[in-house]
């Protein structure tokens, strides 16, 4: 059982590794490039705060 605890970390190790480089923050190159497209998109579909007209408050 204590081989197995001490082989357990190696194992976890050998599972994580990828072939693509990091980019800034952590991230693989297309996992950034998903990212852009994803903030590209919601800023395409966001409204100008100015465009807003203010809600009236009831009496």
């Amino acid at each position: 059982m204590r081989q197995f605890l001490a082989l357990a970390p190696l194992l976890l190790a050998a599972c994580s590794g990828n072939d693509e480089p990091s980019g800034p923050g952590g991230v693989t190159q297309s996992e950034a490039a998903a990212l852009n497209d994803a903030a590209a998109m919601l800023d395409a579909n966001s409204v100008d705060g100015n465009v807003l007209a203010p809600q009236q408050k009831e009496p």
